[in-house]
């Protein structure tokens, strides 16, 4: 809730509406009290309302509830500033530029505040509309001033003012700066219409009764522009209230009087991309994903032109991106989908976008996966496979075997027949792992175990072949192969035993045996460092130990390995 309400004050703040921008971050912070980020957003706007007391107080907040944050100092040089209290401002500006000293926007407010406190009070009672740090954002905010700053001319007088407030003065004459003030100070002020004033002065003399007398009666027109602005402003107060009934009715599931709501604040304020995207949700709800997707992309492209908040552009592009991935059919149907998630992301990475792009590559995958199932193919290509094994052209068996898992992942013989080709090229880990893929598809498939057991007598891991062979005879007792790996695993254990190794196989042996895990956690356990100890030092407590099966078959184990040998 906090969030909606801090979304409502960022889209009021840029409408230029900040009373409703402060209203909607003090209901904000009701609900998230500790939120420094909701706090330094509502001075800011109360700075654009000159209420620089009130916007002190928030920037004070924002820099207790986070003091190492740069731009809480901003906030409060900017408030500061409005208050006169140059030399306080400085101070502020240079505390967060301690912090961050590339800071664009401090290093901008201290060369204000500097400028502030070097130069002469104002002799123009309305010099101070040009003295606030957010001047430039409440001329942008009204339509006609934001007109006006397309002129470089208006810029730079503008500039110049604000640098001194006492060139003013110079410009009286001109109806944009007067129309500039009366936005800064959120006063209308008449200016007579030059035009008229011009044709009376060529036209009538002042010794004309009859002119004067005209003149006089005649009133002067009056800023249509501000009427203009309030219409505006009722327009964005209605479409609002028309979004909050829309939120209310969604809650409510009553998706057809919501989607009445938002079209209709969107008749009354088309500046707002947040109607379109809760439009879009509703449809989304429905099953309307056409209209979703339309309305995503007005979002978007509407948008792009306001150079509405990221936030809100990334929102429409996921709703876009969902719309596009439950209406997909097959695999290439996810691609747009992918696309429009990535994009989303672009604007702004958030987490429930990434989850749902990881969603809609892994369901892509799994229906590529189904697409080229085909089991009649499988069996084909594993024959291939087979007959080029048999003719030792093991590198071109492994593709057709290869093949074959892709057009069934679930037959255990392929993976089974890709292992033997990878055991014959010597590559250990990979046959390894497609004898265990093998086992885990079919634990009563015998050859699974003879090829992984294979691998790790290949690996001198004697130990673990044993175990691979015991556990194939349980599913096959009377398998010759199982039996053949198990009498070379014993013969191997024999010899270990018996320590008849050659000093270079000894030495290759313990330093593969270190490398494996389960000989390294043997021989840091300190129960069983003391048990070797006892067998070299004790032999009472060695007796002890012996009749321990668990010690003994961690023994059997180091002695396997050539870590220990019996004598």
């Amino acid at each position: 809730m906090a969030e909606e309400a801090k979304a409502k004050g960022n889209a009021a703040f840029s409408a230029g509406d900040f009373a409703a921008a402060v209203r909607h971050f003090t209901d904000a912070i009701a609900l998230s009290p500790s939120s420094h980020v909701l706090y330094s957003n509502r001075s800011a706007a109360h700075a654009s309302l000159q209420k620089y007391a009130e916007a002190l107080a928030d920037a004070q907040k924002t820099v207790d509830l986070k003091p190492d944050w740069p731009k809480a100092y901003s906030r409060l040089g900017a408030a500061l500033l409005g208050l006169r209290r140059h030399r306080d401002a400085v101070s502020a500006y240079k505390t967060g530029l301690h912090l961050d000293p590339d800071n664009a926007a401090l290093k901008s407010g201290l060369a204000d505040a500097h400028a502030a406190a070097s130069r002469p009070p104002p002799t123009s009672p309305f010099a101070t509309a040009f003295s606030g740090p957010d001047m430039w954002a409440r001329l942008t905010a009204d339509p006609t001033a934001r007109a006006n700053l397309q002129d470089p001319e208006f810029v730079k007088i503008m500039q110049d003012i604000q640098k001194d407030p006492n060139k003013f003065n110079l410009h009286l004459s001109d109806q944009r700066v007067m129309h500039a003030v009366g936005v800064l100070l959120n006063v209308k002020i008449q200016t007579p219409n030059d035009d008229n004033a011009d044709a009376a002065g060529d036209d009538v003399s002042e010794d004309d009764p009859v002119s004067q007398s005209e003149s006089e009666s005649e009133p002067e027109p009056e800023p249509e522009v501000a009427e203009e602005e309030k219409e505006a402003r009722d327009r964005k107060g209605q479409a609002q209230k028309e979004k909050e009934a829309g939120n209310a009715a969604y809650k409510k599931k009553d998706f057809e009087t919501a989607i009445g709501h938002y079209t209709k604040a969107l008749e009354l304020d088309d500046e707002d991309i947040s109607y379109l995207t809760n439009r879009a949700a509703v449809y989304l709800e429905m099953g309307k994903f056409e209209d979703c997707i339309k309305d995503c992309e007005k979002a978007v492209e509407r948008g792009r032109e306001l150079r509405s908040d990221y936030k809100m552009i990334a929102r429409a592009l996921t709703r876009k991106g969902t719309a596009l991935a439950k209406m997909a059919k097959c695999s290439k149907d996810f691609e747009p989908a992918i696309e429009t998630f990535q994009k989303a992301l672009t604007e702004h990475r958030n987490p429930d976008t990434l989850k749902k792009l990881n969603e809609a590559e892994k369901a892509k995958k799994e229906l590529e996966q189904q697409e080229y199932f085909d089991p009649k193919l499988a069996d084909e290509e594993r024959e291939k496979g087979n007959e080029l094994f048999k003719q030792q052209k093991y590198p071109e068996a492994i593709k057709h075997y290869t093949e074959a898992i892709k057009r069934n992942p679930k037959d255990a013989k392929a993976y089974s027949n890709r292992a033997a080709c990878y055991t014959k090229l010597g590559a250990m880990p990979e046959g390894l792992k497609d004898a265990e893929k093998c086992i885990e598809l079919d634990p009563t498939f015998s050859k699974g175990y003879t090829r992984k057991g294979a691998v790790q007598f290949f690996m001198k891991e004697y130990e673990k072949a044993l175990e691979t062979y015991k556990e194939g005879l349980k599913h096959d007792p009377n398998n010759q192969e199982l039996l053949n790996g198990i009498r070379r695993c014993v013969e191997q254990n024999n010899k270990a035993s018996r320590g008849d190794f050659t000093p270079e196989e000894l030495k290759e042996r313990q330093a593969k045996a270190m490398q494996d895990p389960e000989i390294q956690s043997i021989l840091q356990d300190p129960v069983m460092r003391q048990v070797l100890t006892d067998f070299q030092e004790n032999p009472r407590a060695a007796e002890e130990h012996a009749k321990n099966p668990m010690v003994m078959d961690k023994i059997q184990k180091l002695i396997s390995a050539g870590i220990v040998q019996m004598r």
